[in-house]
């Protein structure tokens, strides 16, 4: 099987010269998703938690309704890539044959598969109540998941993609050069270990679209933290979904863009910036 990273030589410039060595970089592959004898959408990604992408973004892109709609799944490596074999049941199989597409989708594609304006802006899901937090219990989650990141901490050039429950910490991290490919191998190993989504929140290292609203309202959170900034139509999505969205959350701070009640701070202390 292809490994994560590579080791790349490098000349490296400095003020006070030139000189070599070795970095280590994450690989990336072209993963294809095959349903039954076809292929639905060829992804660029890190070969990494490839059970979990799977099986995330077949249920992120509306192919399976749960994890169990997929009979089998076999990580079957090709010449030029790694071939993601999946067998659906019935009912998703019959879904599945209506909508097949042929493509190829750049590193992390959040629209591969989608072939008009109303498909990408499908209805998103709803998420239900979800949880309450305090700013420090945002600010301590997002500390723990630093050192998580341990692709990244190697490489300085992936994604990450957690899942944090205010009882139990972080349950969960996956990671890829993808920002989206992170998110849907969250999706997987949360469906894989039968955890609900609603339990916690969604934490994120990158920017927040709107395909990363529409995954995470698939997933069931009530609540995105990033260290990026969203989009102004990731916002009106996650208003649409019922998401709390808290973004550019650094050592200082956060902000909240959506459903600020699932926040509870000191409102004496707050102010207009």
């Amino acid at each position: 099987m292809t490994e994560p990273t590579v080791s790349a030589h490098r000349q490296i410039w400095r003020e006070n010269g030139l000189s070599e060595g070795i970095r280590v970089v994450p690989e990336e592959t072209a993963l294809a998703m095959s349903y039954g004898a076809s292929t639905h959408a060829v992804m660029m990604g890190t070969p990494q938690d490839l059970e979990d992408f799977a099986v995330g973004f077949s249920l992120t892109e509306g192919i399976i309704d749960n994890v169990d709609g997929i009979e089998s799944l076999e990580v079957v490596p090709q010449d030029e890539g790694i071939e993601l074999r999946m067998w659906l049941s019935g009912t998703e199989a019959a879904r599945q044959s209506e909508r097949r597409r042929h493509i190829a989708g750049p590193t992390g594609c959040g629209l591969c598969g989608i072939d008009s304006i109303a498909e990408a802006m499908r209805p998103v899901a709803l998420v239900g109540t979800g949880i309450t937090v305090t700013p420090a219990q945002i600010m301590t989650a997002m500390q723990a998941l630093y050192p998580l990141q341990k692709l990244n901490t190697l490489t300085r050039a992936v994604h990450a993609a957690a899942f944090w429950d205010p009882e139990k910490g972080i349950l969960e991290c996956r990671e890829d050069v993808g920002r989206h490919n992170a998110l849907d191998k969250l999706a997987g190993a949360l469906a894989r270990n039968r955890i609900d989504g609603a339990s916690g929140a969604v934490l994120l290292t990158s920017r927040v679209s709107v395909e990363m609203v529409q995954k995470t309202a698939v997933i069931g959170a009530s609540l995105i933290v990033s260290v990026s900034a969203p989009t102004a139509l990731a916002i009106r999505m996650a208003e649409r979904a019922g998401i709390t969205l808290c973004a550019i959350a650094r050592s200082d701070g956060f902000e909240i863009f959506t459903y600020p009640n699932r926040v509870k701070t000191d409102d004496a202390a707050i102010h207009v910036a």
